[in-house]
């Protein structure tokens, strides 16, 4: 076992069939004083990359408490999906919420292992396709947003290339030419072109998108609901998953955002957010990202809603590639080439209407 800034890093492997067996063998090294008998574990269905449990230290004497006691501690297990690690770059992942958690921006992370993480349980519920427009919830969304694109690497050198182009060209590099069940590579192939007329299709677009500017900014990438935690307690958002974080466009991570209003497992694109709402958000995001000393005018929301519409475009074009990755490799019981031909035919669909977006300077 090594430890790296204050975080364990274990050479353990938790399998996916078997993780409180794991969980319980982490807290052993990162809760050695607490007693199994009195731990009760909960696996979270969220994500559809990852398996989740939690991890709650019950308190050893409970008879007087009426009902459930409140538990002393949890920590949260998260074990990496199959084949993820192509996807991802798990030292920058741990980089990441060790940079956000000195903001205040992200949890604490206690220990790595092999193949996930062991973090600290942040209080709330995640976010729905009904609460991320609540008025009591979507103005913490874009304040914290902007808080996160204003955070600066630690690393001076750290180059400042958006993560966008270098990512989809890892993507498109991984989508297998022929997939290894006959059913999936028939359901593939009917939605998608070849994978030389995506790239073909994605550097168009993406020459589109350069001329609107967007600056880059430290970005979450992945600002799905499920990774947006409400506390409505404390009236505050944590976002959480921090394996995509890096440089981006600014406009891709909120036009993500808005895609995710969509949902996952029914996902409905007449969730997307009207206008009128996007310019209330996006004014709010500019107020904090911008500060108290610059006046927030029309034409710089107008701006940000054309920019942020057409990146949209991008991240369904993304996610899209992604699952395909994901179809082949995943062990997860989920129809990953569902939802990446739904991505595929909504970035389809509003290809052409965003692109016409214009803004006056």
């Amino acid at each position: 076992m090594d430890c790296t800034n204050g975080v364990q890093q274990l050479s353990l492997v938790v399998r996916e069939q078997a993780v409180i067996e794991g969980a319980t063998e982490i807290l052993k090294v990162i809760r050695p004083d607490w007693c199994h008998d009195n731990v009760r574990f909960k696996l979270f269905t969220d994500g559809i990359t990852n398996k989740l449990v939690g991890c709650f230290k019950q308190p050893s004497e409970s008879d007087d408490s009426k009902g459930t006691p409140e538990p002393e501690d949890v920590v949260l297990i998260r074990v990496y999906g199959n084949k993820t690690d192509l996807l991802i770059d798990r030292r920058k992942e741990t980089e990441n919420i060790q940079l956000l958690h000195r903001y205040g921006y992200a949890p604490a992370l206690y220990a790595t292992f092999t193949n996930g993480l062991a973090y600290e349980y942040v209080p709330g519920v995640t976010l729905t396709p009904d609460t991320c427009q609540s008025d009591a919830v979507w103005p913490l969304v874009a304040r914290r947003m902007a808080q996160m694109h204003k955070v600066r690497p630690d690393d001076p050198n750290a180059g400042n290339e958006p993560a966008l182009p270098a990512k989809l060209d890892q993507f498109l590099r991984l989508v297998p030419n022929r997939f290894t069940d006959s059913l999936k590579d028939e359901r593939v192939w009917k939605v998608f072109p070849s994978v030389s007329e995506l790239r073909d299709e994605f550097d168009a677009m993406y020459a589109r998108l350069l001329e609107t500017d967007s600056p880059v900014v430290f970005c979450h990438n992945d600002l799905l609901l499920g990774n947006v935690i409400y506390d409505e307690v404390r009236s505050r958002v944590t976002f959480i998953d921090y394996e995509y974080a890096a440089p981006n466009h600014q406009a891709f991570d909120i036009g993500n955002h808005f895609t995710e209003f969509a949902g996952i497992d029914d996902i409905d694109y007449g969730r997307y957010p009207t206008l009128d709402f996007q310019l209330r958000w996006l004014r709010v995001y500019l107020q904090e990202y911008l500060g108290e000393s610059v006046p927030v005018t029309d034409s710089a929301v107008q701006r940000l809603y054309v920019q942020v519409n057409q990146y949209a475009l991008a991240s369904h074009f993304l996610w899209a590639i992604w699952a395909l990755i994901q179809a082949e490799h995943s062990t997860i019981d989920f129809d990953f080439v569902q939802f990446g031909a739904t991505r595929f035919l909504e970035y389809r669909r509003r290809k052409e209407e965003f692109l016409a977006l214009r803004f006056t300077n």
